[in-house]
């Protein structure tokens, strides 16, 4: 049964408990949030609670990557599995709006989400290593194999280096009393553009080119650019667990 808001005044809460676009990819920023919210809102209608649309991110996403690995390549799966991929990721981003919305936001639930994320990842750039053995691009060998591994190794690291700064920040301050993190600025274009060959909806979108000739070099030049994004990353989360220990309450 549907809860007493009216999906405008759902929406309107939810346009109004946004998390802070700072250091936000663009996709993820004018895209997928929007999109997530308007999921959030019809899923907030049908009384589902934010685990269950966390699983239902996971059926769509799961179906995508499984077709990578059971199809050849085409135009055709490319478009299904960009779709695929795309509404799993704005459900991804609906079951965390949700749980604002719903007062629900609970560990347990972030733990879930994360969790699915990680898979997510990793199975997605393991299925491009499948299809490519499989079905090996024009003029390719088998050295072409090593780069959704390295795809993977980066996706991976920067998801765990982002997250354990994270976690680790929020550690720190509460066992120092901070009550609030410094303020990091306005959330510019220029940054969230400069982050979006980082952004996972990218990533999705460039899948409406499997089956071209182009799939395998835009692929390379996507991992290229979340590797020079990683290089940059990691001492800046190191040095902000490093500030966190010394700000004052």
């Amino acid at each position: 049964m549907a809860d007493s808001l009216t999906a405008a005044d759902a929406y309107r809460n939810l346009d109004a408990a946004q998390k802070s676009a700072f250091g936000a990819p663009a996709y993820s920023r004018w895209v997928n949030r929007p999109l997530g919210r308007l999921l959030a809102v019809g899923a907030y209608r049908a009384g589902m609670t934010p685990n269950q649309v966390t699983a239902v991110s996971a059926l769509f996403t799961g179906a995508g990557i499984a077709a990578l690995t059971l199809v050849e390549p085409s135009r055709a799966l490319g478009a299904t599995v960009a779709v695929l991929l795309v509404l799993g990721y704005a459900l991804d981003s609906a079951d965390g709006q949700l749980a604002r919305l719903r007062a629900m936001g609970r560990p347990s639930g972030e733990w879930l989400d994360h969790t699915v994320d990680m898979a997510k990842l990793c199975s997605l750039h393991a299925a491009v290593a499948v299809s490519w053995w499989r079905w090996p691009p024009s003029g390719s060998d088998t050295a072409h194999l090593l780069l959704p591994l390295a795809f993977l190794m980066i996706s991976v690291l920067a998801f765990f280096g982002w997250l354990l700064a994270d976690l680790l920040k929020r550690v720190i301050r509460a066992q120092r009393g901070v009550l609030r993190a410094p303020d990091r600025g306005p959330a510019t274009v220029h940054r969230s553009l400069l982050r979006l060959p980082s952004d996972y909806g990218l990533l999705a979108l460039t899948f409406l080119l499997w089956g071209t000739t182009v799939a395998l070099p835009t692929y390379a030049v996507l991992a290229l650019a979340n590797g020079v994004i990683l290089a940059l990353a990691l001492p800046t989360w190191f040095r902000q667990v490093r500030d966190a220990e010394t700000e004052h309450p």
